[in-house]
């Protein structure tokens, strides 16, 4: 029995052997037929099928080109004058349907060109003819400059008749085809040309200027520059690009593995960009600039007697809304037409290079001359007996009896500084002492006090000051390289002494700040506390005339103060200034003469600042005339001129003008 139980358990375990032999063997054998199956299948896909299918692959890529939108306008105030607008502009491109590079496809390539040439020579403007050459540089055929795919611009301002004959034996022209572009043109009579900016061509910036660099990394079609568009680079062109430049359309082209097109291009028209409305309004930006360029005429004249100064070559204003913070005008003289980009030459450039740059919001150097960025002179007087009277170093009913100069320093090494031409004020108040430009009430009562109250902190202390009224800090206007403006206080090894330094910017020795920053200082005043943001856009609107965005006014920072220290300095403000004598509204205004040194000389430069009415203020300006000499001379008259301008146009008072002598007149008219 035994023996009979050992013989069937080996003959279990050797069917089990047999069976587990035959499966391996099918396994391996249905493997085997597996793999060989693909092998097969992989070899016809790559010998026998491959070509066919990567021709198919390569005919049914898509390759897609930004259409650059047309750019939006930049309107003046009132909305009736464009400053900076686009014109559309027809322009040939060609898009490589072949390598013309190879010698078989050279035939029909000088083909081509040789048509083109034609037409350009028999339809096209006389003065724009083209050589063969230049038509073979600009198709690009080795793709130097742009990808195979992408068209190339051939010739743009094409004239009605090459514009009509390409339409018309558009199957001649294979792989050609016309194109909408935009141009853009500024006001000719030449209208806040700095503050507007101005535009240069992509490739020549998307590596120099920050907002640049970053639109160059943007890859997707619907939002990437071209190389050749143009784009702000200053100004308020710069300022809101997003805004004006709209967005792309596309160009969508079936090509091959050689980036060559094999079928028809489908077009999604771009859309148009967003117009800008500034604030600055036409007639009184004129009115500003021709103020400046008459006064420098004047001041470089005989005639000008005590007021001549020759050397007087620029000169820079800013008139501000104190209740909305809006920049009416901006001028930065002498200026140039902005047009010139358009067809730039090395010679050209020269030429404008000295009037590009903004002298109102920077610093802007003239060979052998003063910079646009001068010393703040008497105008600080106001600020300074305010920051004395915040400190309680004095108080609005404080006197004084001015000797006719200030004395500081050393025992037996004192510095003596006299009011200008030497004037001896007698019995003076806080403000009689701003309305005669004391300085010796200036380094007694207020400068020489903070130096002893807070020694060498008072520099802190006085910076503090100067930057809630915006002085030394930006304005936030938002316009690129806009100045901080210069605290020289805080350079005590240029001052000497912490003394002399408090001393010396209590009368406004001690700091350099733009027209801008001046502006906004004495809008801060007029407003008793309230610094504004200057606003240079008032609205964005799209191409429709809906509106996208509205700018409110914006309020910086607020400086609380006693109204009766805002009264005791504005109270002061009544500088002796001939040409406000007879004017009919009350001016608040102060005159400023800096002294500086330029290339081993000194100079004196004009300054003065005002606000009006007095009461109920509207307007306030801020005018510089580097090298002019006595502000009440030289930059006060521009003033009057500004005042008289926004008058005419909105009324200091509330009632234009302008508006109220039209219906005066139409009112004559329907009487008689």
């Amino acid at each position: 029995m035994k023996k009979s139980g050992i013989d069937e358990s080996s003959k279990r375990e050797l069917r089990n052997q047999r069976q587990f032999s035959i499966r391996l063997n099918v396994f391996f054998f249905a493997t085997f037929i597996v793999f060989t199956v693909l092998i097969v299948r992989l070899a016809i896909l790559q010998f026998v099928e491959g070509p066919t299918l990567r021709e198919k692959e390569a005919s049914i890529s898509t390759k897609s080109t930004p259409i650059p939108p047309i750019r939006g306008n930049i309107m003046d105030a009132s909305g009736k004058a464009r400053i900076a607008y686009s014109t559309s502009s027809q322009s040939l491109y060609f898009t490589l349907t072949k390598n013309y590079t190879l010698e078989k496809n050279k035939p029909e390539l000088y083909e081509i060109v040789g048509k083109l040439k034609k037409v350009f020579n028999e339809y096209g403007d006389p003065k724009e003819k083209m050589t063969a050459e230049q038509i073979i540089k600009a198709m690009d055929i080795k793709s130097k400059v742009q990808f195979g795919y992408t068209p190339r611009r051939i010739k743009k301002n094409l004239t009605n008749e090459e514009i009509a004959h390409f339409l018309e034996h558009k199957d001649e022209f294979k792989g050609i085809e016309i194109v909408e572009e935009s141009v853009r043109h500024y006001d000719t009579d030449q209208v806040a040309t700095q503050t507007v900016g101005y535009l240069r061509q992509f490739s020549g910036v998307s590596t120099t200027m920050d907002h640049y660099i970053n639109k160059a990394r943007v890859t997707e079609a619907d939002e990437k520059y071209l190389s050749t568009e143009y784009v702000g680079v200053d100004g308020i062109e710069y300022a809101y690009q997003d805004d004006l430049r709209g967005k792309n359309g596309l160009k969508t082209t079936p090509v091959n593995s050689l980036n060559i097109a094999t079928g028809r291009t489908e077009l999604t028209a771009p859309q148009k960009g967003n117009n800008v409305w500034m604030t600055i309004d036409k007639n009184v930006q004129l009115a500003t600039q021709k103020a400046i360029t008459d006064q420098l005429s004047y001041l470089h004249s005989y005639r000008s007697g005590s007021s001549y100064a020759p050397n007087a070559q620029t000169g820079y204003a800013v008139a501000m809304e104190v209740n909305t913070g809006k920049v009416v005008a901006m001028a930065s003289m002498p200026d140039y037409d902005t047009n010139v980009w358009e067809n730039m030459t090395d010679e050209t450039y020269k030429e404008i290079q000295p009037h590009v740059a903004n002298g109102t919001i920077k610093e802007v150097y003239r060979e052998g001359h003063a910079s646009s960025m001068v010393l703040m002179g008497s105008v600080i007087k106001p600020l300074t007996v305010l920051i004395g009277l915040k400190e309680g170093l004095i108080s609005p009913g404080s006197g004084y009896q001015d000797r006719g100069y200030a004395e500081f320093g050393k025992e037996g090494h004192e510095t003596k500084v006299r009011n200008s031409s030497g004037h001896v004020y007698g019995y003076l108040t806080p403000s009689t002492a701003i309305q005669h430009s004391s300085n010796a009430f200036m380094i007694d009562e207020v400068g020489l006090p903070l130096y002893r109250k807070y020694q060498a902190d008072s520099i802190n202390v006085w910076d503090k000051y100067m930057k809630q009224f915006g002085l030394g800090i930006s304005t936030k206007s938002g316009l690129p390289g806009e100045s901080k403006g210069s605290g020289e206080y805080m350079n005590l090894e240029a001052a000497g002494s912490a003394q002399a330094a408090m001393a010396f910017a209590s009368f406004g020795q001690q700091g350099k700040y733009t027209t801008l920053q001046l502006a906004q200082y004495v809008t801060t005043l007029a407003n008793k506390g309230k610094r504004l943001k200057p606003q240079f856009v008032s609205k964005i609107t799209d191409s429709e005339g809906n509106t996208v965005k509205e700018f409110k006014p914006e309020v910086v920072n607020t400086i609380n103060l006693p109204d009766e220290y805002w009264n005791t300095a504005i109270n002061g403000m009544r500088s002796d200034v001939p040409v406000f004598k007879d004017y009919k509204y009350d001016v608040a205004r102060k005159t400023g003469t800096s002294e500086q040194s330029i290339y081993g000389h000194t100079v004196d430069n004009g300054v003065f600042i005002a606000f009006a009415p007095r009461e109920n203020p509207k307007l306030a300006v801020a005018v510089v005339i580097p090298e002019g000499g006595f502000g009440a001379q030289s930059a006060a008259p521009v003033a009057r001129k500004i005042f008289e301008a926004y008058d005419q146009e909105y009324g200091l008072d509330g009632i234009p003008k302008k508006a109220a002598a039209t219906d005066a007149t139409n009112q004559d008219s329907t009487q008689q």
